[in-house]
């Protein structure tokens, strides 16, 4: 054992097999494909139910897509909104986006068009490449908007475009899925330019040189918070690049087979289903939409070694009555986070399958993790220890003052894959950094807005937060961005989103409704949720709905949400 450190207890705990930092190279992403294309160029980087894409068609493909975005106008820092579905065709926009030297903006595939429009104005996008399926979402946001803030081009790609001709019964998705996949819908007219993507990667139209430098902005994903629209986390080719390069953490490297079923507009699946997998040159399974059935004869069929996933998913593989009949036997390392993993659930895995899941924790902020269970020395319902190069302490949140083992305070953190900021927002950015006391670095710490605590080993574990903040199934659900669109429902007039209790998500969304008075008696909780479906993301939202005649307010006429959550807590 190494020798501990009384403020960094983990230092005794490190895997002696790891470095306490990573050497991570001074390029640009696009230079990791670039590698492993040379060094892999007809391995496969990506299976699509059954049809690879090799490494070097990869890297083909995404400089055919950075020809396309350079001619129709896009340079060096301009964003590109990129909003899909997982599937190869994500992964080459995204590369052909970084070779272009511009930036990727990812957007979640269940946003609506009254949510899309500002992931175009805000980052000010002058592309979108997109789904068919989700085109009209495109069209609608758009032409919403004000004509200076409008898309001018938008790529379009079907699903189908990277499927196989015929999809072998082990591969087979359920029916309704592969109707999805194999939809071919009109695109729509008039609005901005519609290309399809065979189009552009047939045009093979070759870019300028690559000028992007690891300073240079990469991503811009958006995170929401206590008040306001998303706001965008600036990230840059070397913030992504530290944890790109950590794979050796979870034995990953080119032998790997991994499971891509976290969706990669997200960090998380961004990271390990995107930027680490091309980095490494593994091989990924693909799956664009979670099917507990075909995910287990995937992982049986390609002898899957990793898989990053959420807690839910592997509760609903395991009520699967053919769970069984799966051959689990290849997976070396299952990861994840995003939700606490249920100690039955855990313990089941170890005991059945010989199969410790290491939980990890991270947030856009952080490029995802940014500390992460060792796999030799996982401890359950645990966020993990600091991974390389990461300081992270329990401070006081008013004093900033560090807290020691057991005590419970907010949880900041320094290190190399911390974002620079948030985009546009110079005073969010400004109250998310602090300088601890007596820290004569003068190193600038985040602030996570998590509470938590550290054990005398120095494995860190969540006990609550102080974001307002709603986490169902690992999707973030930030209450103020639902509020603001349930405010353009006719019948409400006031309401307030809180967390409720949920046996399979961990927390559901719950909206506490004032009516309008000319509403009331004649509006039901069904109209509000059905309205809700058809104006937001449906992991947003309300699963409850409850009419009061008033909501709790301060004395200075603000909410009292908190007063709401804590009537909420007896019920669960």
């Amino acid at each position: 054992m190494l020798e501990a450190n009384p403020l960094r207890p983990h230092h005794a705990v490190w895997p002696r097999r790891l470095p306490r930092e990573l050497a991570v190279p001074r390029t640009s992403l696009w230079f990791n494909l670039d590698v492993s294309a040379a060094r892999w160029p007809d391995k496969p980087a990506y299976l699509f139910f059954g049809r690879p894409l090799s490494y070097r068609e990869l890297r083909e493909q995404s400089l055919a897509i950075a020809g396309w975005l350079q001619a129709h106008g896009v340079g060096k820092g301009d964003r590109v909104a990129l909003f899909m579905q997982n599937c190869p065709q994500f992964v080459a926009a995204l590369y052909g986006i970084l070779r272009a030297d511009a930036v990727v903006v990812p957007v979640n595939p269940m946003n609506r068009a009254e949510e899309f429009g500002h992931y175009i104005a805000d980052p000010e996008a002058k592309v979108a490449i997109c789904s068919a399926d989700l085109a009209g979402i495109v069209a609608q946001a758009n032409a919403a908007l004000p004509e200076a803030q409008r898309l001018q081009h938008v790529l379009v790609t079907r699903y189908a475009d990277a499927l196989p001709e015929a999809i072998e019964a082990a591969e087979a998705p359920n029916p309704a899925t592969e109707q999805w996949l194999r939809a071919d819908p009109a695109l729509p007219e008039g609005g901005p330019q519609w290309t399809r993507w065979a189009g552009a990667l047939a045009a093979g139209l070759a870019p300028g040189p690559h000028a992007a430098a690891p300073e240079d902005l990469a991503l811009l994903p958006y995170t929401s918070g206590t008040t306001g629209l998303p706001k965008g986390c600036m990230h840059t080719h070397q913030t992504l690049m530290h944890n790109a390069a950590g794979g050796q953490w979870g034995h990953s490297g080119p032998e790997s087979v991994a499971l891509g079923v976290v969706p990669m507009f997200h960090i998380t699946g961004m990271i390990y289903g995107v930027l680490g997998a091309v980095y490494s040159g593994c091989t990924t399974v693909i799956l664009p939409r979670w099917d507990r059935e075909l995910a287990g004869r995937l992982i049986s069929r390609h002898q899957v070694s990793h898989w990053t996933c959420i807690p839910t998913m592997i509760i609903d593989l395991f009520g699967s009555p053919n769970y069984r009949s799966f051959d689990l036997s290849s997976l070396r390392n299952v990861s994840g986070g995003g939700a606490a993993m249920p100690q039955a659930v855990a313990q089941r895995m170890q005991d059945e399958f010989g199969i410790t899941f290491a939980e990890g924790y991270g947030l856009t902020e952080t490029a995802a993790p940014s500390h992460a269970n060792p796999p030799e020395r996982a401890k359950l319902q645990c966020l993990g220890i600091p991974i390389f190069g990461v300081d992270s302490r329990v401070v006081d949140p008013a004093t900033l003052q560090e807290l020691p083992p057991g005590e419970t305070g907010e949880i900041v953190t320094h290190g190399p894959m911390v974002f620079q900021g948030y985009w546009k927002h110079p005073e969010a950015t400004e109250a998310a950094f602090v300088t601890l006391p007596g820290d004569a670095s003068g190193r600038k710490f985040f602030r996570t807005g998590d509470l938590g605590r550290m054990d005398e080993e120095g494995y860190f574990f969540l006990t609550d937060r102080l974001k307002r903040m709603i986490n169902a199934s690992g999707y973030k659900v930030w209450p103020a961005e639902v509020e603001a669109l349930l405010f353009k429902h006719p019948a409400v007039q006031e309401a307030c989103i809180i967390a409720a209790r949920d046996d399979y998500r961990g927390e559901t969304v719950k909206a506490v409704v004032v009516l309008r008075a000319e509403a009331r008696g004649k509006t039901a909780p069904e109209d509000i949720t059905a309205w809700a479906r058809e104006h937001m993301a449906a992991y947003k939202v309300p699963k409850i709905v409850e009419f009061v005649e008033a909501l709790p307010k301060s004395g200075s006429g603000k909410v009292m949400w908190r007063l709401l959550q804590d009537r909420e807590a007896p019920k669960a």
